[in-house]
C-alpha cells in the first residue's frame, strides 16, 4: 500500500526537474513512511512513498523489468500475484523478486493494455515503457484505489494517489469547476471523473489511460476495460445460492490474508464486518486481531455487538470509547480529502483507522455489502416508489404528485417515511430522477435557493441528475433494483464510501482491504436475482439467511445503525461559532457561487431550532474549510 505520482512529457525531451518530484513525492508521505524514491529520465519522472506490505526486502518502487525498459510504480496488492507469476514465468519472463509489483511490469510485457484483466486486486499503477515510447495509467475494477492525474498548460501530464500532489503545480489551474460544486452540493462528494478543479481529474474506476510520446496527450481519453456484468445465472435454489455464496465469500476473504506484516478487521457488529471475521476466525489458526470505536452515547453506540461477535469467535479484541462530539477534526479532513467531501461519517471512520493502526498494519473491512446485497434504506423506499410508478403512468404522475409535492409542507425533521413532500417529488419523477431526488443531501429546489442568480446561469442548466442518469444509460440491466445498484457502485461507492475509507486509512499508514469488493465476488452477486437481495422490505436477504450459521440472529436482523454523529446538536452547540464564521466568510461569500441571504436564513432558523438546515450547513461548512485549506477563492466568475 503506497502513495504514488509521476510526470509524462509527451514530447519525451523535457528533462523533469527533480525537485518538483520529490516536492509532490512528499505529500504523501502519510501514505507510505516506510521508505520513498524517484526515477527520472527525458520526459517521465516516476515517484513512490512505500508502506511494506508484500516482499518488505525488494519490493521497491519504482520497479523495472530485467533491462529497465519498463517502470511501474503501483499502489494496492495484486491478491493473485503469486499464481499470475507462475504464468508468466511458464511463459519466459524472470523475475527477481517476490513482490506483486513485479507481476504489474511483466504481465505489461506479455499483454500490453491488457494486463489490467488478468489482476484480481486493488490498484492504481502508471507505466512507462521505454522500446514502446508508451504510457499507460490503470485504475481498479471498483475504484478501491483513488487515482487523479491532469494536463498543464504545456501538455504535460501529472498524476498522483490525492489531489494534493497535483497542486504541487503553480502552473495548474485552481478554477473551481462549477458543475462540480452543483454535484458536491447533491451528492456530498464529486463524482468520478471530475474534481473540484476544472483542469484536474480522477480516473474513473474499471477504466486506463494510454499516451504516446508524440501523440498529443489531451487528446486521449480513458478507456474502460472492466464493468458490472449483472449477468442472471443459470436458475438455482435458494439453498444451493446460500451455500456457494459463503463459498465465493470465504474465497474472496482467503485471498486478502496475505501480509508480512500485522492483519487484522475491522469489527463494528453490523453483518458486513462480522461476515468477514467469521470467514477469518475459521481461516486462521491464530486469534483474529479485531477493533472498533464505541461511543459514550448509548443512542450512537453499537459496541455490544462488536463484542457479541469477537467473543463468539474468541478474536483478540480492542475497543475504545470516543466521544459523540468528537468535532475537532473538521479542518483536518479538509487537509485529507484534497476538495469539498461533506460525509460526516468521516470522523469515526477516522478515528477507527487511529485505533486499528495501534495495532496492525493491515485491516479487512466489511465495505461493499451494502451495495452488492441492496442493504441501504434507499433502495426499499426506492422500490416502494417504484411499485406506485408502475401502477400510473408518467404523464399522470407527474402533474399529480408534482402539486402534491409542491402544495405539501416541508418536513425535515421527520423520519423520511413520513416526509410526503419528498415522496410525492420522487413519485413525479422516473426511477433515476426519482432515485437521485431520495439520495442528494440537497434536493434541488434546496439547490435552487442556495446557489445565486449568476451562479445558476454558469450552470446553463446542468443539473447533478446527469451523473446518475448518464451511468444509468450505460448499465447492462434494466432491472430496477440492479439498475439502482450499478449506478451506486459508479457514484457512491468510489466517490464517498471508498474514498472515505482511503484516506483516513492512509492518514495513518494503515491498509484497508475490501473483501466483499473483490471482483470475481461482485462479479458473481450481480447475477443473482434482485429477489433473493430485496424481499419483503428486507435487504441483503440471501446473505442473511447464508450466514445464519454463523452469525446470530441479533447481527443479522438488528436495526442497521451506521457511523452516525450528533450533527444538528453540534452546528448549535460546540460548533455554531465555527459554522457562523464559516457562513459569513468573506472568501466564502466572494465566489459568488452562495445566495447570501438564503445561507444567513439557513443558519438563523437551524439555530433557533425552527429548521434543522444540518445536511445543508454541514456541506457548506466543509465547502468553507476547503476554501481555506487550499487559500482557493477560485476563478468561479471568470
Amino acid at each position: 500500500m503506497c502513495g504514488i505520482v509521476g510526470i509524462f512529457d509527451p514530447r519525451g525531451t523535457r528533462d523533469i526537474d527533480r525537485a518538483v518530484l520529490e516536492r509532490m513525492n512528499q505529500t504523501q508521505f502519510h501514505r507510505g513512511p516506510v521508505e520513498g524514491d524517484v526515477y527520472l529520465e527525458p520526459g517521465v519522472g516516476f515517484g513512490h512513498r512505500r508502506l511494506s506490505i508484500i516482499d518488505l526486502a525488494s519490493g521497491q518502487q519504482p520497479l523495472f523489468n530485467e533491462d529497465h525498459s519498463v517502470v511501474t510504480v503501483f499502489n494496492g496488492e495484486i491478491y493473485n500475484f503469486r499464481e499470475l507469476m507462475a504464468e508468466l514465468k511458464a511463459l519466459g519472463h524472470t523475475f527477481r523478486t517476490q513482490s506483486d509489483t513485479e507481476t504489474i511490469v511483466h504481465a505489461w510485457e506479455q499483454w500490453g493494455d491488457d494486463c489490467v484483466r488478468h489482476l484480481r486486486g486493488m490498484f492504481a499503477f502508471a507505466i512507462w515503457d521505454r522500446k514502446e515510447r508508451t504510457f499507460f495509467l490503470a485504475r481498479d475494477h471498483l475504484g478501491i484505489k483513488p487515482l487523479h492525474y491532469a494536463f498543464l498548460p504545456d501538455g504535460t501530464l501529472v498524476f498522483g494517489s490525492e489531489l494534493k500532489s497535483l497542486l504541487s503545480f503553480p502552473e495548474l489551474p485552481r478554477t473551481i469547476e462549477p458543475r462540480a460544486v452543483e454535484e458536491y452540493f447533491a451528492y456530498g462528494y464529486v463524482p468520478e471523473p471530475r474534481t473540484i478543479f476544472k483542469d484536474a481529474f480522477k480516473l474513473e474506476p474499471g477504466h486506463s489511460l494510454t499516451l504516446h510520446v508524440g501523440a498529443d496527450g489531451r487528446a486521449a481519453r480513458p478507456r474502460r476495460w472492466w464493468d458490472l456484468p449483472f449477468t442472471p445465472h443459470a436458475p438455482m435454489g435458494e439453498r444451493e445460492m446460500e451455500e456457494e455464496l459463503v463459498t465465493r465469500l470465504r474465497e474472496a476473504v482467503e485471498s486478502q490474508l496475505e501480509a508480512e506484516v500485522p492483519l487484522g478487521a475491522f469489527l463494528s457488529g453490523g453483518v458486513d464486518s462480522s461476515a468477514v471475521v467469521a470467514m477469518m476466525a475459521g481461516l486462521s489458526k491464530d486469534p483474529v486481531n479485531t477493533c472498533s470505536i464505541a461511543f459514550n452515547d448509548p443512542a450512537f453506540d453499537e459496541s455490544t455487538y462488536a463484542r457479541q461477535v469477537a467473543e463468539q469467535y474468541r478474536t483478540n479484541h480492542q475497543s475504545e470509547t470516543v466521544d459523540k462530539d468528537d468535532y475537532g477534526l473538521v479542518d483536518l479532513l479538509a487537509g485529507l480529502y484534497d476538495e469539498p467531501y461533506a460525509d460526516s461519517s468521516a470522523i469515526p471512520t477516522y478515528r477507527v483507522c487511529q485505533l486499528a493502526r495501534k495495532r496492525v498494519t493491515v485491516a479487512l473491512s466489511g465495505d461493499g455489502g451494502d451495495e452488492n446485497f441492496a442493504g441501504y434504506r434507499r433502495y426499499r423506499m426506492a422500490m416502494g416508489e417504484q411499485q406506485v410508478r408502475s401502477m400510473l403512468p408518467l404523464a399522470l404522475r407527474k402533474p399529480v404528485f408534482g402539486f402534491l409535492g409542491a402544495a405539501y409542507p416541508k418536513a425535515d425533521w421527520a423520519p423520511r417515511i413520513f416526509r410526503a413532500k419528498t415522496t410525492f417529488e420522487a413519485l413525479a419523477r422516473d426511477l433515476v430522477d426519482g432515485y437521485f431526488h431520495g439520495v442528494s443531501i440537497l434536493v434541488d429546489r434546496v439547490r435552487d435557493q442556495l446557489f445565486s442568480d449568476s451562479f445558476r446561469a454558469r450552470l446553463q442548466g446542468y443539473r447533478a441528475a446527469e451523473v446518475m442518469r448518464a451511468h444509468a444509460a450505460n448499465s447492462p440491466t434494466d432491472d430496477p433494483l440492479s439498475l439502482l445498484q450499478y449506478v451506486d457502485m459508479k457514484t457512491y461507492l468510489p466517490g464517498d464510501i471508498l474514498t472515505k475509507v482511503d484516506r483516513a486509512s492512509m492518514a495513518h499508514a494503515l491498509e484497508v482491504r475490501v473483501p466483499l469488493l473483490d471482483h470475481k465476488f461482485v462479479e458473481w452477486v450481480s447475477g443473482l436475482p434482485s429477489s433473493c437481495k430485496l424481499r419483503n422490505g428486507e435487504g441483503k436477504h440471501i446473505f442473511k439467511k447464508a450466514l445464519q450459521p454463523y452469525l446470530s440472529d441479533d447481527i443479522l436482523y438488528r436495526k442497521k445503525m451506521g457511523f452516525s454523529i450528533p450533527l444538528a446538536s453540534w452546528l448549535r452547540g460546540p460548533l455554531r461559532e465555527s459554522l457562523e464564521r464559516a457562513v459569513l466568510n468573506p472568501m466564502l461569500l466572494d465566489t459568488g457561487i452562495f445566495n447570501d441571504k438564503y445561507l444567513r436564513q439557513m443558519l438563523d432558523e437551524h439555530q433557533a431550532g425552527t429548521k434543522d438546515h444540518s445536511t445543508a450547513l454541514w456541506a457548506v461548512l466543509m465547502f468553507e474549510a476547503f476554501l481555506r485549506k487550499n487559500g482557493a477563492t477560485a476563478a468561479i466568475r471568470s
